[in-house]
Formats: structure tokens, sequence, C-alpha cells
């Protein structure tokens, strides 16, 4: 067993683990100073202290280096507002390299050792000029990576159709496989405008109750399904799944009728 706390880089991201000691009180949205593979940066606890077992962490867990000092919070404030300032000057140099990608954030690593530019972009881009503008300006590592249309929504946040700030940017730390069967399953107008989100791709609320679908469609006839009412016998032409009613065209009737699925024999 190993002591850890999960450690999130932002209010809303993916959770890291790293090793703590007995003596060190951390609680939750504590700000700390660790060091990743690459460079230092100061996260937030996102779980705190806890026993886990070693085959249930990734290997090679590093230590939290200390709970972050005021010194450590101006650093960061003033990293911020230094990749502001980057900001602005890379969206001008990719105007001056003609090149079709859209800026969507600077990030300073906390030891200043990298800058990551992040980008969205139709297909692959040649940056290794504006690579070589930037480093040359900047003085550090240089990083650009190109990231997808959910992570640009994560990163800039907004209002979903149901008029709530979006969930990728609020509480989901990482996104959820979503299909369009979800959609079907749920009686859903197919219509792209209404089940896509901000960012153009499926809605990532058509997972959260996908799995109550999925057991009700489990317990209900098929469509097409030959069933014996109160009537007489019919096929299932139509499912009201957590209703658990069951529309069956009749046979001798020729029209169809609703049912609860008590009332049918299957």
């Amino acid at each position: 067993m190993k002591k850890v706390v999960g450690v999130r880089f932002r209010p809303v991201g993916r959770i890291y683990y790293f090793t703590v000691t007995d003596n060190e009180a951390l609680g939750y949205g504590d700000r700390v100073l660790v060091e990743t593979d690459q460079h230092k940066e100061l996260g937030y606890i996102a779980l705190t202290p806890r026993e886990m077992a070693a085959e249930d962490l990734p290997k090679n867990l590093k230590p939290i280096i200390r709970k972050a000092t005021t010194a450590d919070l101006q650093q960061e404030e003033q990293n911020q507002r230094d990749a502001q300032e980057a900001f602005e000057i890379g969206k001008e140099k990719i105007l001056t390299h003609q090149l079709e990608m859209k800026l969507v954030e600077v990030h300073y690593a906390f030891d200043r050792s990298k800058m990551v530019f992040q980008f969205t972009a139709e297909g692959r881009i040649d940056f290794r000029e504006l690579v070589r503008d930037l480093a040359a300006i900047f003085k550090t590592r240089i990083e650009l990576r190109q990231i997808g249309v959910r992570d640009e929504a994560k990163i800039l946040g907004g209002i979903g159709p149901c008029g709530r700030p979006l969930c990728c940017a609020t509480f989901l730390g990482d996104f959820m496989p979503v299909s369009i069967k979800m959609a079907k399953d749920q009686n859903l107008s197919l219509n792209q405008t209404k089940i896509s989100g901000v960012c153009g791709r499926l809605m990532c609320c058509l997972k959260y109750e996908n799995d109550t679908y999925e057991e009700a469609k489990r317990a209900l006839p098929d469509f097409g399904k030959e069933v014996e009412t109160p009537d007489g016998k019919g096929r299932v032409v139509g499912l009201n799944l957590l209703d658990r009613v069951v529309k069956v065209k009749l046979y001798k009737k020729a029209i169809a009728m609703d049912y609860d699925y008590e009332e049918l024999k299957v």
C-alpha cells in the first residue's frame, strides 16, 4: 500500500497521483508544487491523502515537493501574465507565417523551462519556422501541441444548449466516448444541430442516462417480436423505455395499442 494524493493541474482536468508522507497535512483544493516527468508544476489537490494498492497505481510515482508558498503563487501569477502576452505574440507570428491554425492557449511551466502553445487546425501543420521564431523571442523550450475541438471547448468554456456552463469545463475530468447509437436509444432527434455541443461533436450528456436506457432496453421485447396482449397477439412496433410501455400492432384489429410491459406475455 502507498499513501498518495490526486493532483490536477487545471481546476477541471485529469488527476495524477503523487506520494505523500504521514506528516503532510493536505486538504482538498490545496495548492502544491510537484515535479512531473519534464518540469515542475503547481497543482490542486483533487483527492485527499489515502492508501492505495501499488498495483492500482502508475509505476515510479514522484513525491509532492511541498505545499505552495506565497512566493510560488506569485510566480504562477507572473507566469500567467507573461503567457497572456505570449499569446498575443503567438497570434501575430501565426499570421506572419500564414499558417492555417487557431491558437487556443499558451502555458508557461512553473519553472519556466518550457512554454506550451496549444492550437487547433484542420490538418497537419508545418510549424518548424514558427517554433524557431518563438524560441528566439522567449529564450526557452517551445512546444506546439495540436488539440481537438473538445479540448478547445474544455479550455475556453462556454454555455451549452441547455443554458448551463459546459460540463467539460466545470466537472468532467476526462471525455467519455459518445456515439449516435446513444441518441437513437434515447429516442432523440437525430438532427445534428440538436444533439451536438458547442464544440460541434455529440454532447457529452448523451452518456449520462445511457446505462439506464440500455438496462431498460434489455428488459423489454425487441422491435418486431411477437407478444401476447390482453387483446390478442401482435408485434412490437414501439417502445417507451423509461415508462416500460410497449406499442403493439395487433393482428386481428390491425391497429397499434400501448400496453404496460407487465400486461404482456413474451
